[in-house]
């Protein structure tokens, strides 16, 4: 195998310079020595683009020309990376920022075993550097719709899904399973492709050297309501597409969802998740192809 495989790191903006230009500024430190940083910027709204333009003038920039999510802004990146040659594709989120052996440990890790189709980092709270936020992905139910992530370390064949807040992607296996599906906006998008990669014999794993600060949550400012909406319509959305009795699974994941928010007299957080069903129901029924 190729010692320093090309690598593209995508890094979706949407009205986040303040957290952009950070992690922008850590990639810069990176070690590794074949790396390409594509910024794609999801119709930001403020003055992002000047302001990260400013910042880093030689940013490779691709602009959205609207608000299309995670999965559809990430798939921009990829798709211009897919197209320059990149071996492997770097999601990382903006909040972040990766130590400078953090993609380096990535790609030894992914460069043992031709069937490691992803490899995730160990992410860190920002304000709690010491303090393990997820490791690497986690398990998911689904029957109910519930993802529980390890703060522990694991074994490889633990785990079922990756967190995309650092996850190296491999050419081979988008080109055998598609890119990031669009029907979600945000939220449960890095646990629909891994479980497609494990279908069709990917491996998903772990870089426990690989170390990423991560802010959580910080496209959302940690708006309970929004939360709410969109995690509900991607999760009906995963169930749906995965889980082996899907009526039943969206029937449980929504009755539990309701539930929680009544015993607690969390009404404008039900019109969330109301809000959600509605989202779920009006997206497109394709997944995105690579061309």
């Amino acid at each position: 195998m190729n010692s320093n495989p090309r690598v593209c790191c995508v890094v979706l903006n949407w009205n986040g310079w303040q957290e952009t230009i950070p992690c922008l500024d850590a990639l810069k430190r990176c070690k590794y020595p074949s790396l390409t940083v594509i910024l794609v910027d999801n119709h930001s709204t403020d003055d992002s683009v000047a302001r990260i333009r400013a910042a880093h003038p030689d940013i490779l920039m691709l602009q959205s020309a609207k608000n299309i999510g995670f999965s559809g802004g990430n798939n921009i990146g990829m798709r211009y990376a897919l197209a320059h040659g990149a071996e492997y594709l770097w999601l990382l989120n903006n909040d972040t920022e990766p130590s400078p052996d953090a993609l380096s440990a990535l790609v030894a890790k992914a460069q043992t075993d031709k069937t490691i189709g992803a490899v995730g980092s160990v992410c860190y709270y920002a304000d709690a550097p010491s303090t393990v936020q997820i490791w690497a992905g986690g398990r998911v139910n689904l029957w109910i719709g519930y993802l529980h992530n390890s703060t522990v370390p694991r074994a490889d064949g633990w785990f079922e899904c990756l967190n995309a807040a650092s996850m190296l992607i491999a050419r081979a296996a988008i080109e055998d399973v598609g890119l990031l599906d669009e029907r979600f906006f945000m939220y449960w998008e890095d646990t629909e492709i891994c479980l497609r990669m494990r279908k069709k014999g990917w491996r998903i794993v772990a870089a426990p050297n690989s170390r990423v600060l991560h802010k959580v949550n910080a496209s959302v400012r940690g708006n309970r309501l929004i939360l709410d909406r969109y995690q509900t319509a991607s999760g009906l959305r995963l169930l749906w597409l995965h889980s082996p009795v899907p009526h039943l699974a969206l029937f449980l994941f929504l009755t539990i969802r309701f539930t929680r928010r009544l015993l607690r007299l969390q009404f404008s957080r039900c019109r969330s998740v109301w809000a959600g069903i509605q989202d779920y129901r009006r997206r497109l029924p394709v997944w995105p192809r690579i061309h």
